[in-house]
């Protein structure tokens, strides 16, 4: 009997993804050039994107190994405008650095087809394959600058990091898989009652532990705010969101489909996980005075604060699944915008580091000041933002599911959260010292501006009239 055909539909948007990091590294081949393989980078990304409502109408379970259902294919679209944003902003913060510039395209294609697939993972092997795919691309994005000290850092302190986490991630699905005879999500949730204890909860421990690291939860985040300072702007950005988004997709998908739900070990490990992260990450922050640290410190608790949400998917999976979308939706937004902003008052010497060398910003550029406060309010959870919302439904979710403790933790940190962000808007908002530590003398990057407006538009949009979103984000149903 012949096996029924793959479904190409559903599987195109990672079929171009793939492609496209083909087709630039077979052009850098023949010919260098800047704006041609960001030109063809943004060809690729944009074709995902036009692909996905296709995708959407295609059977759910495209392989024994990938679930393309509109959960999968909204993570899979987040990562791609994420990437197509980096790509923008990564052309003139390149075209600075005296460096090969073309192949930071094809790590980042890459990178952003691994972010795909483990959203669209249903199966241990695609879970882990997925993983690598991802990690292995943002070794060389983070240490791309090579002829930098705190790059090159920044890549071996993730090589080795993510490299031990992926031991422990590889251990768990071993023992997972020697308990049960089977490594499809689906398939775990029928044979883990009847498997020995013995094999299951080492096994689920140490898959957990080697999330949490990809995650940055406390207390496996001691390489976030190194990384986050040591790699380049957009790099970072992308590992802030596109990076995290695929490693959280995967992990509500597993944790539902395999029946930690139904756990209460598992529930407990993620209760202790998210409030260590809400507190850590915020009073950490409290005494950074590095920007791309502080918001390192920050995307902890972020993440503490989609736990609470993870957690809610007991009582009900399909408002979970929304308060993680919207979120994600509002985070994204965001974080791109906060790091695009230290991209463009960059330079071929560095990156502005100190909260100080942001005093007087908005006298001499008034548009970034506008949009990195913003982009700060909103990650307060300042009302009329995106911010704020992703919140709200965050606490709705956790209110459904009567998770008290989580959400008294959640609203007292927030609160604690507000310091360190007013903070730097204060910064940006004071009188200019008499020798400003920003010498902006070189004319705003058209590219850089464009993607900042948009962002800008895009979370007042959303935090004005959220309707168009809230009805995209219940349509998704974790199946």
């Amino acid at each position: 009997m012949m096996p029924a055909p793959l479904p190409w539909t559903a599987l195109a948007p990672l079929i171009v993804l793939a492609g496209s990091a083909v087709v630039v590294m077979a052009v850098i081949a023949f010919h260098r050039g800047h704006r041609l393989t960001l030109a063809l980078t943004l060809i690729g990304l944009g074709a995902t994107l036009a692909l996905l409502p296709a995708a959407a109408r295609a059977p759910r379970a495209a392989t024994s190994l990938l679930t393309v259902d509109g959960f999968a294919l909204f993570f899979i679209g987040l990562a791609a405008a994420a990437a197509l944003v980096v790509a923008l902003l990564g052309y003139d913060y390149l075209s600075r650095q005296e460096v090969r510039r073309e192949e930071f395209y094809i790590l980042l294609l890459v990178a952003t087809l691994g972010a795909a697939t483990l959203a669209a993972a249903s199966h241990l092997v695609s879970f882990f394959l997925g993983l690598e795919i991802l990690s292995v691309s943002l070794y060389g994005l983070n240490a791309y600058l090579h002829r930098q000290a705190l790059p090159l850092e920044a890549g071996i302190k993730y090589l080795v990091l993510a490299a031990s986490s992926a031991a422990f991630l590889l251990f768990g699905m071993a023992l997972l898989y020697a308990a049960t005879g089977t490594m499809s999500f689906a398939g775990l949730a029928g044979a883990l009652p009847a498997a020995p204890t013995s094999l299951v909860l080492p096994g689920a421990m140490l898959v957990l532990v080697g999330v949490g690291f990809k995650l940055g939860l406390v207390p496996f985040h001691l390489w976030t705010p190194d990384v986050y300072q040591g790699a380049p702007a957009p790099v970072a950005a992308f590992i802030a969101t596109a990076s995290k988004a695929g490693v959280f997709a995967v992990l509500l998908r597993f944790f539902y489909l395999a029946g930690g739900s139904h756990s209460q070990r598992a529930m407990l490990a993620i209760t202790v996980l998210a409030i260590a992260s809400m507190v850590g990450g915020n009073l950490l922050a409290l005494r950074q005075r590095n920007l791309k640290r502080l918001l390192a410190y920050s995307s902890i608790a972020h993440m503490g604060y989609l736990l609470v949400a993870l957690e809610a998917a007991s009582a009900s999976r399909a408002m979970a699944a929304a308060a993680v979308g919207f979120y994600f939706l509002a985070y994204f937004i965001t974080t791109l915008a906060a790091f695009g902003v230290i991209s463009l008052l960059s330079n071929g010497a560095g990156e502005p580091a100190d909260v100080e060398d942001y005093r007087g910003l908005y006298w001499r550029r008034p548009w970034l000041a506008l949009v990195l406060t913003a982009m700060l309010l909103s990650l307060a959870g300042i009302p009329l933002t995106a911010g704020f919302l992703a919140k709200f439904y965050v606490v709705a979710a956790g209110a459904a599911a009567t998770l008290w403790l989580l959400l008294l933790v959640l609203v007292v940190t927030s609160v604690i959260g507000l310091f360190y962000y007013l903070r730097v808007v204060a910064a940006v908002f004071a009188a200019p010292g008499a020798a400003p530590a920003l010498a902006l003398t070189r004319p705003l990057a058209w590219s850089g501006g464009c993607v900042l407006g948009v962002l800008l538009a895009a979370l007042i949009w959303i935090g004005v009239y959220p309707q168009p979103f809230l009805h995209l984000v219940l349509s998704l149903p974790l199946r």
